[in-house]
């Protein structure tokens, strides 16, 4: 039996998601859950979906899709993107695909097209880029773009009184729907801690791959984690998106 891998937002940096493939030694058994941000910020963000696509053939992979991945989609698809994107690490993307061919670019769309908002597991844990709104769970939510946007639920989490009780009319109606839930999409470098952080029944696996933090894969049931190199250390002549307008 193999393990159960959850991987945090990886944002081009490819050297990276193949120095924690090293360092925690993944295996064609080993499931794998990523939690969506594979493009935007450093250069390899083309390569890091061609190496996913060829994994996926490989080994039980399970792709959600973050807010970046949406925004790439809809420029493979359209030929063009929001101003916001290119200036969110975007500039970067379009570039990786500067030599690919259009059957390539199809290939590539249709992998996109094929992600997942988000996972339940077997034993109820959920897997998700950003967040749900509805306290009736992701299932029931309003806005499909909640899923790679919504912050609101970590940052209850964050809050929250370490001494809630689960029984208690304060503990958050959201949180009680599953047994854990594993998110990215908000660097935990923004409450300054630079590996995955487990606040109530929440892990984000964000630690900040896009900026100045490491890439972060998990073992879901041990919580064993390993983490690349800071991005800037791998990529010494780029800037990934430190400079970005909106910095999420």
């Amino acid at each position: 039996m193999g393990r159960t891998l959850v991987i945090g937002d990886i944002h081009g940096g490819f050297k990276a998601l193949q120095q924690i493939f090293q360092r925690a030694e993944v295996g064609e058994k080993d499931t794998l859950i990523f939690l969506g941000d594979y493009v935007d910020g450093w250069s390899e963000s083309s390569q890091v979906i061609q190496f996913l696509m060829e994994l996926s053939q490989k080994q039980e992979c399970i792709f959600i899709k973050g807010n970046h991945d949406a925004w790439c989609e809809d420029w493979l698809s359209l030929g063009s993107g929001p101003e916001v994107w290119l200036f969110n690490g975007g500039k970067s993307t379009v570039e990786s695909y500067n030599d690919y061919s259009l059957e390539d670019l199809d290939l590539h769309l249709e992998f996109f097209q094929r992600m997942k908002s988000y996972h339940v597991d077997d034993k109820n844990r959920l897997f998700i880029h950003a967040g749900y709104s509805s306290m009736h769970g992701p299932e029931k939510e309003v806005y499909s773009s909640n899923y790679r946007w919504d912050r609101t639920l970590w940052e209850t989490a964050v809050a929250m009184d370490k001494k809630l009780e689960k029984n208690s009319a304060l503990y958050p109606k959201r949180l009680l729907l599953y047994d854990e839930i594993f998110i990215g999409h908000t660097p935990t470098l923004d409450i300054g801690i630079k590996h995955p952080v487990n606040k109530a029944n929440v892990w984000n696996m964000d630690t900040g791959a896009a900026f100045t933090g490491s890439l972060s894969i998990m073992d879901i049931d041990t919580k064993e984690f390993w983490q690349s190199d800071p991005l800037p250390s791998l990529y010494p002549d780029e800037k990934g998106r430190n400079n970005d307008i909106e910095g999420k």
